[in-house]
């Protein structure tokens, strides 16, 4: 097995790069990602992660292109250009950790900054090399225990739904004593908007089939399993009837089919053997259902990266995590296609008042197109903004006391956007950064704070579902 110096397996032969003379500065080759070499012991040697480390830093420094993108380049250079030297070898390396706190893994320098990604013979992958870095101490040192207790989602949920009113209470931004409380034990932000439970998840509201409407342009030719996420089942259930509602409406067959989280929070915590191991079971109970027919499709971006994207990175050799992938659709990415085989049906009524959609980096990092504003402008006459900043809220990230104020410095700029804007209601693939960007609106008294959804939950309102 080839080895390369970040620390990824590269079980496949990489595409050859064009030759020149010397080396290049860029590349014009399509990017593409090493496979996740989590299982070998040298991913996890302090002394080379350090090393790349340096190596990868040292070359940002002398780029800058992602000056403005997280937190963790700001924080680079300036450790660079405030050390004795102006340069990397000035840093004290015990300050790398600092970097590698604030990366969100938005994805979003290796797919719309770095110039140095493989092909290039640089082969920089920076937010894997960070996911290896939190990997490799959380092996050394063990995880922090409230974050990976927040990451618990499944868990949570099933824990908060029959006391969910109480647990909406106690969480809630007016209980100041609480929340004070919460913030001085667990480190949680007392100013930080938490998700609400429910009583009835969204499993619970959509087990029951309903049946597809036979006028619909897709009736017997589309059939699709809704994986609810955890997100979507526990805080925001209504997501899940609607994207159930829409589908219906353009005549495809639905079921639900949500066997556990993808494993995103503990990808996050660098717990790759957890994520592996749900990896193996989703995908193992999602074939038989792709072998009856249906596409899968996932109700928030950061659900369906992981099953595109991350999942086969680290199961490369996996048969049924690679068919998964291949049957995975993002439910704007998938009424988009619909419409464009099929049609749509009739009876669109635009929104009053205008929508802004964020484009989440999650989304944007599954290299698909911005499929959310795409989808909502098949609605005729619609007022619709689209914002593509990233969020800053990166999940636990913009919870914790420690990292939240990096969460708002991040996502200002998309924030600031949003109010300018002015529309009456802002959507975003990724529920949590919507809630983060409204919550940062509503606090400046001069923006018109919009209300807060889910695109396909604008589109169920648009056909009168919702």
């Amino acid at each position: 097995m080839l080895f390369n110096d970040a620390g990824t397996a590269m079980t496949d032969t990489p595409p050859t790069p064009a030759k020149t003379e010397g080396r290049r500065e860029g590349s014009l080759d399509a990017p593409f990602r090493h496979p996740i070499a989590w299982r070998e012991p040298d991913f996890y040697d302090a002394g080379k992660i350090e090393a790349e480390l340096e190596r990868v830093f040292d070359i940002c420094h002398g780029c800058r292109r992602c000056f403005n993108l997280c937190d963790s380049f700001p924080k680079l250079f300036d450790m660079i250009d405030e050390s004795p030297t102006g340069e990397l070898d000035g840093v004290d390396k015990g300050r790398y950790g600092e970097v590698v706190e604030a990366c969100t893994l938005c994805d979003m320098c290796f797919m719309t900054k770095c110039p140095y990604v493989p092909p290039h013979e640089w082969n920089v992958d920076f937010p894997h090399l960070m996911l290896r870095q939190r990997a490799a101490e959380r092996k050394a040192k063990g995880g922090d225990f409230v974050r990976e207790q927040l990451g618990e989602t499944d868990r949570n949920g099933k824990l908060a739904k029959p006391v969910a009113g109480l647990a909406n209470w106690a969480t809630d931004l007016h209980n100041k004593p609480i929340r004070g409380l919460m913030e001085a034990v667990a480190g949680i932000d007392k100013d930080a908007l938490l998700p609400k439970y429910h009583s009835r998840t969204g499993s619970d509201r959509i087990r029951q089939p309903l049946a597809p409407d036979a006028a619909g342009p897709a009736f017997g030719q589309r059939k699709a399993a809704i994986y609810t996420t955890c997100f979507v089942d526990y805080n925001e259930p209504e997501t899940a009837v609607a994207a159930r509602g829409v589908l219906a409406k353009l005549g495809v067959e639905t079921r639900l089919a949500y066997p556990e989280c993808c494993g995103m929070p503990q990808l996050e915590a660098g717990d790759l053997a957890e994520v592996a191991r749900r990896a193996d079971k989703v995908a193992a109970e999602l074939i038989p259902l792709i072998d009856a027919g249906y596409d899968i499709i996932t109700l928030t971006a950061s659900c369906g990266l992981m099953m595109k994207f991350e999942w086969p990175l680290i199961l490369p050799e996996h048969e049924g995590v690679k068919r998964l992938a291949a049957a995975t659709r993002d439910i704007s990415e998938y009424v988009v296609e619909i419409a464009k085989a099929h049609g749509l049906p009739p009876g669109l009524t635009a929104p009053e008042g205008g929508v802004t959609v964020h484009h989440a980096c999650h989304a944007r990092a599954q290299n698909m197109g911005a499929k959310s504003a795409e989808m909502l402008r098949l609605i005729p006459g619609i007022k619709l903004d689209l914002v593509e900043r990233c969020s800053g809220h990166g999940g636990t990230f913009g919870v914790m006391k420690e990292t939240r104020p990096m969460a708002v410095k991040v996502g200002k700029p998309a924030a600031r956007q949003v109010a300018q804007k002015g529309n009456d209601t802002l959507c975003s693939d990724c529920p949590l950064a919507c809630k983060h960007l409204g919550q940062m609106v509503a606090a400046d008294p001069e923006a018109k704070t919009p209300a807060q959804s889910h695109p396909i939950h604008v589109l169920a309102r648009a056909y009168g579902l919702v």
